[in-house]
């Protein structure tokens, strides 16, 4: 399994997209809820280079926004 780390905020319609479509595929993540914490903000502004959500890290490969199918290819879904 692939490691996953996803950047959200609670209000984000596309974030609730995602979570649930990883969620529907079994995979594994870790949710950062960027809304709660400015240094997290940062991170993933340092990963990303944009301010929106949601933002995929998916073992070093960032994709921006809930792209279903740049993420099931990096997940080989």
């Amino acid at each position: 399994m692939k490691n996953v780390t996803i950047y959200t905020t609670s209000t984000c319609p596309y974030c609730k997209k995602l979570k649930e479509h990883l969620k529907d595929n079994g995979v594994d993540f870790d949710n950062i809820d960027v809304s709660q914490d400015q240094d997290k903000v940062q991170k993933m502004v340092d990963k990303s280079k944009q301010m929106g959500v949601p933002v995929v890290d998916i073992e070093g490969q960032i994709i921006v926004g809930f792209d279903k199918e740049k993420i099931d290819e990096a997940l080989d879904l």
